[in-house]
C-alpha cells in the first residue's frame, strides 16, 4: 500500500518541502565553521573526514592526494598520501615586493616549490602536507594576507583589471576591490582560533555573521570589478559583475550584472555555463550596500537542496531579472536607475612594458599556466626573486595567470630584462599570440575533479595549434585558447574563442564561437576529441579563416558569423562530430 493511499480519490499529495543538502547541514551544526576541524588538525590522523573538508574550503584549503601515484597505491592496498591546496585571498592581486618573498620562501619550506597564481589573481599552494598545514596557513597572515574565504561558499577573492597606471581610473577599482573583499569577509572567530591559536572573545555579545548567518551561502559567489576599455578579468563570468563607468577621470557609478558562472556538468543539461545579465545602475557611494543587496537576496532564495543548482545564475532565471531587481531595491530601501550605456568591451594586452604614468614603468610577464616554478633551463621562480629582492617592485597577479611588475624605474628596466633572461625565461616579445593568450587550470594530478590533463599538456598542445595556424598564415592572429581538466570551467574556457573542456581521460570537449572580448559564450563543437587531434581537428576551421574572414574579424566571431551548421561541416566527421540537437541548436540562437 503506498504511503497516499488514505488520500481521497480527489485529493493530490501536498508536496513535501525538499530537504537542504547535507552539506548545510555540515554548516549549520558546525558553530560558525568550526566543526571537528582542530581537533582533528592536533590528532594523529592523516585526513579529515568528510564534513571537516567541506569546512576547510572556508579557511582556504582543499584537502586531496597526488593522483599520479594512485592506481599504484591501490594496487598496493595502500593508505593515499594525503595532502592540501591552500589558497590565499589577494584582492585585486595586489602584493607587495616583501608580501611576494615571503610566499616564496613558504612555497619553498611548506609545499611543492611552486607558487601558482589563479584565474582569480590569487596565489595557491600545492602540495602542503597536513603536518605542515597549520603552520602554512599562520605564515600567509603574518604577511598580512589571509586565506579565509578564498574558497566555501561565501564571497571569494574579489578580481579587478590589473594594470597599474596611476590615476582614478585603476586606483579605484582596486580600491574597491579591496573595499568589498574586506567587508564581505566571514566575521567567524573560527580561523583565527584554529590556525593563529587565538582564544574566542566573550564580549557578552553572541558571535554572529551578520550578512552571511550561520549557513553562509548556497554556493560559491564571485565578484569582478572592470571597465568597458579592460575587460581583462572575464567580468560578466561572475555572479557580479562591476563595470565602472567614469566620465573622465570623475567616477560617475557602477553597472551591475548578475547571474554569471560557468561551472556545468557533462551530460546534465540543467546545468551550464551563463554570462551575467546587466541589472542596474548604482551610484558610488552606494556600491557596499548594492553589493550586500545582491549576496543578501542569493543567500535567500539560492538552491540549498541541489549544489549543482546552487548558484546565482539558476536563481536569476528561474526567478527573472526583474524580480531580482525587485528584492535588491527592498534590501536597499530605494529604487534603481537601470543600467545605463557604455562602451563596448575591450581587453587590454598588459604584457611587456608599459608606462605607468606617472614616470615609472610596469613590466607583464609570461607565466605558463600561472606556474612559478624551476624547471630544467628555465629557472623563473629563482629569476623572480632574485629580480625583487634587487628592484622591490610591486607585483600584481593578473587574471590571466601572469604577473605584473610595477614601479619600476626607467633605468632598471635594460637589468630587469637581463635577469630574468638570464634564468630562461621568456618575455612576452618572444611569444606568438596564441601561446600570449592561453590558459589552464591544474587538473592533474592535484585536482580531485580533473577528468584528463590541463597544465601539464597545455605547452605542447598550444605549440601544436601554433604549427596549424602558421600553416594558413594565422601565426601572429590574436585569439584565447583556455584548457580545463573537467566541466567546472576555472580557466574559463566557455568564454573565449576556443574552450577546450577535459571529456574522458586523454579526451577534451571542443567549444568554439565565443569572442576575445568575453561578451559571448561559445558552444559545444565536438564531444570527445583525443588531445593529440585537437589542433588537426581545428585545422580545416582556420583554413576557412584565412580564407574568407572579414577586414579586422576575430577566430570566435569568425566562427559564430558562419553558425552551428556550417562550422559543423567544416570539421573531419571522424573527429568526433556529433550534429547537435534541439537543445544545443537553441542555446546557441539564445547566445
Amino acid at each position: 500500500m503506498s504511503e497516499n493511499s488514505s488520500l481521497p480519490p480527489t485529493a493530490k499529495p501536498t508536496a513535501q518541502p525538499a530537504k537542504p543538502s547535507q552539506v548545510e547541514g555540515v554548516k549549520q551544526a558546525s558553530v560558525l565553521l568550526r566543526g571537528s576541524i582542530r581537533q582533528t588538525l592536533n590528532s594523529n590522523s592523516i585526513k579529515f573526514s568528510e564534513d571537516e573538508y567541506n569546512l576547510l574550503k572556508f579557511h582556504g584549503t582543499y584537502q586531496g592526494y597526488d593522483r599520479d601515484s594512485a592506481t599504484e597505491l591501490k594496487q598496493q592496498k595502500a593508505e593515499k598520501k594525503w595532502e592540501f591546496m591552500v589558497r590565499a585571498r589577494i584582492p585585486a592581486g595586489r602584493l607587495t615586493a616583501r608580501q611576494y618573498l615571503d610566499l616564496d620562501d613558504l612555497a619553498g619550506r611548506r609545499a611543492n616549490n611552486t607558487l601558482r597564481i589563479t584565474t582569480r589573481q590569487a596565489i595557491q599552494f600545492h602540495g602542503v602536507i597536513k603536518d605542515d598545514l597549520k603552520a602554512a596557513i599562520a605564515e600567509i597572515n603574518r604577511t598580512m594576507i589571509t586565506t579565509l574565504g578564498a574558497c566555501g561558499d561565501v564571497v571569494r577573492n574579489v578580481t579587478a583589471q590589473p594594470a597599474p597606471v596611476r590615476g582614478p581610473v585603476n586606483e579605484r577599482l582596486a580600491a574597491d576591490a579591496k573595499r568589498i573583499s574586506d567587508r564581505l569577509l566571514p566575521h567567524t572567530q573560527a580561523y583565527h582560533e584554529i590556525w593563529l591559536d587565538g582564544e574566542r572573545l566573550d564580549d557578552g555579545e553572541p558571535e554572529s555573521e551578520p550578512l552571511y548567518g550561520s549557513t553562509y551561502l548556497p554556493r560559491k559567489f564571485k565578484i569582478g570589478l572592470a571597465t568597458p576599455d579592460d575587460n581583462s578579468v572575464d567580468v560578466l563570468t561572475n555572479d557580479l559583475g562591476i563595470v565602472a563607468l567614469f566620465d573622465g577621470d570623475r567616477l560617475t557609478g557602477y553597472n551591475f550584472a548578475v547571474g554569471g558562472g560557468l561551472g556545468m556538468t557533462h551530460n546534465k543539461p540543467a546545468t551550464y555555463p551563463r554570462l551575467a545579465s546587466f541589472i542596474a545602475f548604482v551610484e558610488p557611494d552606494d556600491l557596499i550596500p548594492a553589493v550586500e543587496a545582491v549576496v543578501a537576496v542569493q543567500r535567500d532564495y539560492g538552491d540549498r537542496t541541489n549544489r549543482r543548482h546552487a548558484r546565482l545564475k539558476y536563481t536569476i532565471d528561474e526567478r527573472g531579472l526583474d524580480w531580482f531587481k525587485g528584492e535588491m531595491e527592498r534590501e536597499l530601501g530605494h529604487p534603481l536607475e537601470g543600467p545605463r550605456p557604455m562602451p563596448p568591451f575591450k581587453v587590454v594586452d598588459h604584457l611587456g612594458w608599459h608606462p605607468q604614468g606617472d614616470g615609472r614603468w610596469y613590466l607583464g610577464l609570461p607565466v605558463p599556466s600561472g606556474r612559478i616554478q624551476d624547471a630544467g633551463p628555465v629557472t623563473l621562480r629563482t629569476g623572480l626573486r632574485e629580480v625583487v629582492r634587487s628592484f622591490e617592485p610591486a607585483l600584481i597577479l593578473m587574471p590571466t595567470q601572469d604577473l605584473i611588475l610595477a614601479d619600476i624605474a626607467d633605468g632598471d628596466r635594460e637589468a630587469i630584462e637581463a635577469a630574468l633572461r638570464g634564468h630562461g625565461v621568456k618575455l612576452a616579445s618572444d611569444l606568438l599570440p596564441v601561446h600570449r593568450w592561453s590558459m589552464a587550470c591544474p587538473a592533474l594530478p592535484t585536482c580531485g575533479l580533473a577528468l584528463t590533463e590541463a597544465e601539464r599538456i597545455r605547452t605542447p598542445m598550444i605549440d601544436a595549434i601554433a604549427e596549424v595556424m602558421a600553416r594558413y598564415g594565422l601565426a601572429q592572429e590574436r585569439l584565447s585558447i583556455r584548457i580545463t581538466g573537467c566541466p567546472n570551467g576555472c580557466a574559463r574556457p566557455y568564454a573565449g574563442d576556443i574552450g577546450l573542456v577535459g571529456r574522458m581521460p586523454g579526451y577534451f570537449a571542443l567549444y568554439v564561437g565565443g569572442d576575445f572580448e568575453g561578451t559571448r559564450l561559445n558552444w559545444r563543437l565536438l564531444d570527445r576529441v583525443p588531445d593529440n587531434d585537437v589542433a588537426e581537428t581545428l585545422a580545416p576551421l582556420f583554413a576557412e579563416f584565412a580564407r574568407t574572414r572579414n577586414s579586422g574579424e576575430g577566430f570566435g566571431d569568425f566562427l559564430y558569423r558562419l553558425g552551428l551548421d556550417r562550422v559543423t561541416a567544416l570539421v573531419s566527421k571522424d573527429a568526433g562530430a556529433a550534429i547537435p540537437g534541439k537543445a544545443e541548436r537553441k542555446l546557441v540562437e539564445a547566445i
